[in-house]
């Protein structure tokens, strides 16, 4: 059995201002957020510290070009902790601010140089998907090769997870859409990963619970808005346990068509979700699976016969799916994306609920298109 382990301590705050008196930001520190989050609250407050703006370092998706630019500007700067106040590219970007050295983020990602934590790590998320706050993982697009790449390692875990449902009050529904559908995934695929357990089902079953009767809150009229608290504790349960049990073929499938066609994260996975887990079910009717289906059939009230229809149609009522042609997909890259997968992404290969072979990926892919 894998160690469980949960190693941020973590605190909840109603609003900014109070964390920012509990620890007292000023010198020393490096505030790394995004402009308009920065102007609607921080600003007026006034922190003597060291400031950086992702997105003027790039748009979308963390990258490797990006983060090298980063690196650059946060080197010329004395900073002994570092706070991310944002969403998974900030999140990402900062967890490897927090490493010593002076290499280029492939060095990192290729465990070229070795990795060294200098920096205190201070996470605050300002979307309800990543569960980035809880995990040793970052990801970046190695935009030589067209793939994401994740680094794992216990150097990249923050040493405070910080949550803030004030900061998620403006959260546009497009976004809110797509980073929840990501911490579904991730509970989905954590729950019935080789590495899960009975600590871990504990995180992502009720990360499932909370974020399936919150979408069910919204179909029938409700604002997403009201329902930020829910679904930030959400996303961290999730992160907790795919922090442990890892997430599988969802996400492996889903890199490619991020990294060479910049499909946001969330929507990516969710082109893939359903029907890789079709596929499990397929290749692997008794286990785990059979676990989940209960519990979504309880959620959604429907028989375990008709579990997978009626959740597709749930999340096409939050988000609408398209064919991966609509997203910039040829099928030219039916073949290739699936060795692209197979040779980059066994880190997380290896959680498959069902092993997926080659042929298997080219009929999902295929499906899809």
């Amino acid at each position: 059995m894998v160690p469980f382990r949960i190693s941020p301590r973590i605190y909840i705050y109603d609003q900014f201002a109070e964390f920012a008196n509990a620890f007292n930001i000023g010198k020393g520190d490096l505030l790394i957020t995004n402009e308009f989050i920065y102007s609607t609250g921080m600003q007026e407050m006034n922190f003597e510290c060291e400031v950086l703006f992702q997105e003027r370092y790039g748009s979308g998706e963390p990258s490797n070009v990006m983060m090298d630019q980063i690196f650059a500007e946060a080197r010329q700067r004395e900073f002994s902790r570092v706070i991310a106040v944002g969403g998974g590219t900030v999140i990402d970007v900062a967890k490897l601010l927090a490493l010593a050295g002076t290499g280029k983020t492939v060095d990192y990602f290729e465990r070229r140089i070795p990795l060294q934590k200098s920096k205190e790590l201070i996470i605050i998320p300002t979307t309800c998907g990543t569960g980035s706050e809880m995990t040793n993982i970052s990801i970046m697009e190695i935009q030589e090769q067209h793939t994401k790449k994740g680094l794992a390692a216990d150097e990249l875990y923050a040493d405070y997870a910080v949550l803030i449902p004030g900061l998620l009050a403006g959260l546009p529904y497009p976004v809110f859409a797509t980073s929840s559908i990501d911490a579904l995934i991730h509970a989905t695929e954590s729950f019935v990963a080789p590495n899960s357990s009975e600590l871990t089902e504990v995180f992502s079953t009720k990360a499932i619970d909370l974020i399936v009767r919150g979408y069910i809150k919204i179909i029938e009229g409700k604002d997403h808005v009201s329902l930020m608290r829910d679904f930030l504790l959400a996303s961290s349960y999730a992160g907790i346990a795919f922090a442990n049990a890892g997430v599988g073929a969802v996400h492996a499938m889903s890199y490619p068509l991020g990294g060479m066609y910049h499909v946001p994260h969330g929507e990516a996975n969710l082109q893939m979700f359903t029907t890789v887990f079709k596929a499990y079910k397929r290749i692997k009717p008794q286990g785990k699976i059979q676990e989940l289906e209960k519990q979504l059939s309880g959620l959604l009230n429907v028989s375990e016969d008709a579990v997978w229809s009626a959740f597709d149609e749930l999340l096409q009522s939050i988000l609408q799916r398209k064919p991966l042609r609509d997203c910039g997909m040829k099928e030219s890259d039916i073949a290739a994306f699936s060795d692209s997968v197979l040779a980059n992404q066994q880190r997380l290969l290896k959680n498959n609920y069902a092993p997926l072979d080659r042929e298997e990926m080219i009929e999902i892919y295929k499906s899809l298109y």
